[in-house]
Formats: structure tokens, sequence, C-alpha cells
């Protein structure tokens, strides 16, 4: 067996760990929001107003802090008075299928959606075929507690109060299918379309500028010369873990040789070579942090499922997934200095979802379960660590981690991403004790995921293989994902 060892001080932290870092993203994609999270008030689904009741008590049990809507790329096509009032005007998805949309899932259903899960909106704005007019008034009629024109259309609506919108992205992938922007342009379409982005009832509104894809340090660069704190509050950024790294053949999500597992960790540990790259070009322009990274689409790429449809983006969940879920949120929490908040791609039936449904049936994948572990992080703060780990196969590290501290409580997150090894991990605080230790564990081989004949095939359990007897020693199977609680 290997051997880590981990040094901590219990009383630095480095940095607070936003709650929203763990949040989730809904596009009108495939069964993500239709005949998943929304079946109609007629269904013989239980459901509140069309919204699943199932649906809802699940991403509760994970916390779900704020919820992305409606894209995507869809929001740039996405008109939002047809989806309000009891006339709905259907529309073409011509990102996604190709199919028409009835518009029963509006800005009404959305918003009644996050009251539902106690969560922030996240709204993704239309600047690719949409208005600053549009923008403006969909603002109006969301947040302004009056009788203007918009607010009465509101309560004509049936909602008498104004909802609180915390979050406004302004535009989305504006260098692709937002509209093939340069950098330079998005920098000055943004700030007409941010003048007039008012916010009535939620003065922290944040404004977030869509940021680069992946690895384009020039466009971050642009934005952070051309935008100021009072411009922007943050800007995004997208990255997929895609195992070939050929979009055309990205491989199967439960079909996949030892290879091919490890290629899918080094292409999710890259996220944080971009994270560190794109935050130091930000500390140049803002060394204070003004401006946050907003993560908002990351997650698994995979070829959809045989047999459905190549435009809904459907895909199985493995424990492979739970070792990247593990990794991306280990490498947010140790940029929380810089990365404010993300948003995994999709919540529900759509890529690296969290949840999956077959008519009544609904299944947590292991995705969910890693949310679930990670719990006690949310608005925590960051421990400061220093890590001896071991490499595997082709320079890997073998361990991830983060560390954070809340009162008096601690929570190690661990996943070991070996295939065939395990690790004994030696914690060593720098003064104190570790005592009052629990754990809980996720594992199982690389290719097992849970489906509706066997839901639970992988789940969490207690966890014991832990002691003190010299040192605090912590065994970390091969393939899991390991929460530890303690005090010092």
């Amino acid at each position: 067996m290997k051997t880590a060892y981990l040094k901590f001080c219990p009383d630095k932290t480095v940095s607070h760990i936003s709650k929203e870092i763990y949040g989730h993203f809904s596009e009108h994609l495939g069964r993500c929001i239709y005949n998943g999270i929304y079946v109609g008030k007629d269904s013989k689904i239980p459901n509140t107003d069309g919204i699943r009741n199932d649906v809802v008590s699940s991403l509760k049990e994970i916390g779900l802090p704020v919820l992305r809507w409606p894209g995507g790329c869809f929001a740039d096509e996405y008109h939002w008075k047809n989806g309000v009032g009891d006339k709905r005007t259907p529309m073409l998805n011509s990102n996604w299928g190709g199919i028409v949309e009835d518009n029963s899932f509006g800005t009404h259903e959305f918003f009644s959606l996050c009251e539902m899960l106690d969560c922030e909106a996240y709204l993704a704005a239309n600047m690719g075929s949409g208005s600053v007019s549009e923008l403006s008034r969909w603002l109006e009629y969301i947040t302004y507690d009056g009788d203007s024109p918009s607010a009465l259309e509101r309560k004509s609506n049936g909602r008498e109060k104004p909802w609180r919108l915390k979050y406004l992205g302004i535009g989305n992938e504006s260098w692709g299918c937002g509209g093939s922007m340069s950098a330079q342009s998005y920098c000055d379409t943004y700030r007409h379309y941010q003048t007039f982005a008012k916010n009535y009832s939620t003065p922290d509104m944040m404004k977030i500028a869509c940021g680069p894809n992946a690895d384009d340090y020039s466009w971050t660069e642009t934005l952070m010369q051309n935008l100021k704190p009072w411009h922007t509050d943050a800007i995004s950024l997208h990255y997929y873990t895609i195992p070939t790294g050929d979009w055309q053949h990205k491989g199967s999500a439960t079909s996949f040789s030892d290879e091919e597992y490890y290629d899918t960790i080094r292409s999710t540990l890259y996220m944080d070579e971009i994270i560190t790259k794109h935050s130091a070009i930000m500390d140049k322009y803002d060394p204070e942090s003004k401006i946050k990274l907003a993560v908002d689409e990351w997650g698994c790429w995979y070829d959809v499922e045989e047999g459905t449809n190549p435009g809904f983006l459907y895909q199985q969940n493995t424990m492979r997934d739970a070792i990247v879920a593990a990794i991306n949120l280990n490498i947010f929490n140790n940029h929380s200095s810089r990365v404010s908040m993300a948003n995994l791609a999709q919540v529900m039936n759509v890529l690296q979802a969290v949840l999956l449904s077959e008519g009544e049936k609904l299944v947590k994948t292991p995705t969910w379960y890693v949310f679930k572990l990670f719990l006690a992080h949310h608005d925590s703060e960051l421990v400061k660590t220093s890590l001896a780990a071991p490499e595997i196969g082709d320079n890997l590290p073998m361990l991830s981690l983060s560390l954070s501290k809340k009162g008096e409580s601690f929570l190690l997150s661990v996943s070991n991403c070996s295939l065939d090894e395990d690790c004994s991990l030696l914690l060593d605080p720098e003064h104190g004790c570790i005592k009052n230790a629990q754990a809980q564990i996720l594992t199982a081989d690389k290719d097992v995921y849970n489906d509706f004949d066997s839901p639970e095939r992988v789940s969490i359990s207690d966890y014991d293989r832990f002691s003190s007897d010299s040192a605090f020693t912590l065994t970390v199977p091969k393939r899991s994902v390991v929460s530890l609680s303690f005090e010092v």
C-alpha cells in the first residue's frame, strides 16, 4: 500500500468556500426540463404544479444552492414573453434535437422551482438573438415591486410579489453558439447590455460576463482589460471532460478500458491548470479578486447512449464519473479565493446528471452521492494544507483532496483515482490531535452504475478504516471517494 502525508494548521484558513460552488445547470435540452423536472400538472407522476416531487426532494437532499436556466446555447434563442401567461407560443429548439416546445415551462415555473428548492436563481440572458429592451423588460417583469407595465403583466399572470434574482449571465458562449463574437466585440456588447440590466428587488444581484472556452487565455485577457468591477461581478468558464479529446468520438459512458479511464482522469485534472492560468491573468488586472470566476458548465461529455436521440445528450453515469466529480469539486474548493460558483452540466437526464428518470422511476447517480458527501463544505472555510502523495500511471496524482472548517468541525474530502492500489493517508495537524472522527465512503468498480432495475449499486456507506494509534491514518481505497469529518 502506498502512503501519503497531509499537513495542515487547524487555525489557518485561506478563503471562503461559497455554497454556490455546488450549483447545477438546467437547460431546455433533451429530457432535462420536459419529461424530466417538469411533467405537467396532469401527469400521473406526483407533482406540484407540474414539477416532480421526487426530483425536488432529491435535489434538496444535496442542498442544491443555485440553478442556472434556460441555457446554454438555448438561452440565445429563448424569448421570455413566449413563456408567460395562459397562452404560450411554441418555439423550435433548433440547437437540441430540432423539436418544437410548447413553452409550458417558463419564467413562473422556473422561479417556482427555485422557491421549492430554496435555491438562488441564475438566469442566462438572450444576447444572441434578443435585444437590450427584451432583457430590460424581463428584469422589470421579474423584480419590480410596483405597478410598472411589466410588473402589472406579472401580477395579471398570477404572481403578486417580485422574485429574487441573485445571478444574471449576459451572453452564453458568445465566442461560439451565442454569436461567434470576437472578445472585443463581446466586451462592447456586454457593456451596453449590462447598463440596462437593472434589478429592482435584489440589490446584491451579480452580473456574470461570458468568459473563456477552456484554455482560451486571450479571451480572458481581453475581458479583464475591458471590463471593470462596476461592469461585472464575475466571468464564466466552460470546460468539459472528454476522455478521447475528440468531440466527434468522445467514448462510451459505460464501456471503457483502464487506459481510457486514466485518460478521463487526466482530462479532468486539466481543470486545475486552466483555472490557475485564468486566475493569474485576472490577478494581474484585479489583484483584490473583486471579479470572480464562475465555472458554470463542467462535467463529463461522452457519446450518447445507443438508441437515444443524439441531440438529447443522454448518458449513463458510473463510478468513474463519481471520481471526476470529486476531483472537480476539490479543485473548485482549493481555488475558492477566485471561484465563487460552479454549475454541473446538467442536473437531470443530460450529460453528467445527478438524476436520471424513466417514466415514474428516478435514479440517483454516483455523482449525486458525491454531492451528498461534500455537503458540509457549503459555506465553510478552506483550510491550508500541504500534501505529499504518490503518483500512479503516467504522472497522475493518486489522490485529490480538500479540507474545510466550519465552526469546530472539519471535513476532509479525498478521492483515490487508482484502479488497483489503496493509499494510506497520514493526517498531521500542526497542533492538537484529531478526535471524534467519522467517515463515509463511495466505491465500486470503475464501470458500475445505478439503473432503474438496480438503483443503489453505487451508494454511500459508513466507513471505519482509520486509526489514531501513533498518528491518525486514513486508508483511502482504490476507486473511492471518502468523506472524513473530525475535530481537533
